[in-house]
C-alpha cells in the first residue's frame, strides 16, 4: 500500500473540513431564513406522506397494546385463582389437622383417667413400690 505524504493530505482535508463547515453553516441558514409559512407548508407535505403509514403504525400499536393487556389479565386472573385455590387447600388442611389435635387430646385426657383410675386401684391393694 501506497501511503500519501502528509504535506499533500493536510491541505485537503483542511479544504474539504472548510467545505462541510461551509454547508453545514449553508443548511442552518435555511431553516433560519426560511419563514414560518412555508416551513409549515413543508410539515404538513410531508405528514400527508406519512399519514397512511402512521395510522397504520397506530393501529398496529393499539392492537398490539390490546392484546398485551388482554394477555396481562388473563395471567393476572390465573394467579389470582391459583393463590385463592392454595387459600382454600390451606385451610383444609388447617381443619384437618386442628381436628386431629382435638381427637388426640380427647384420647390423652382418657388415658389420663384411665391412669389414676389403675394407680387408685393399686393404692387400694396395697401393691405400693
Amino acid at each position: 500500500m501506497e501511503r500519501p505524504s502528509l504535506e499533500i493530505n493536510l491541505p485537503d482535508t483542511h479544504e474539504e473540513g472548510k467545505l462541510y463547515v461551509v454547508d453545514s453553516l449553508n443548511n442552518l441558514n435555511k431553516l433560519n431564513v426560511c419563514p414560518a409559512e412555508s416551513q409549515h407548508a413543508l410539515d404538513e407535505e410531508e405528514n400527508t406522506v406519512g399519514a397512511g403509514e402512521n395510522t397504520a403504525g397506530s393501529n398496529r400499536n393499539q392492537c398490539l397494546f390490546f392484546v398485551t393487556f388482554i394477555l396481562t389479565l388473563i395471567v393476572s386472573l390465573a394467579l389470582v385463582s391459583f393463590v385463592i385455590f392454595l387459600i382454600i387447600q390451606t385451610r383444609n388442611e388447617m381443619d384437618q389437622i386442628s381436628s386431629r389435635l382435638v381427637l388426640e387430646k380427647k384420647n390423652i385426657e382418657e388415658l389420663k383417667k384411665m391412669n389414676n383410675m389403675i394407680l387408685k386401684h393399686l393404692n387400694l391393694s396395697g401393691f405400693k413400690e
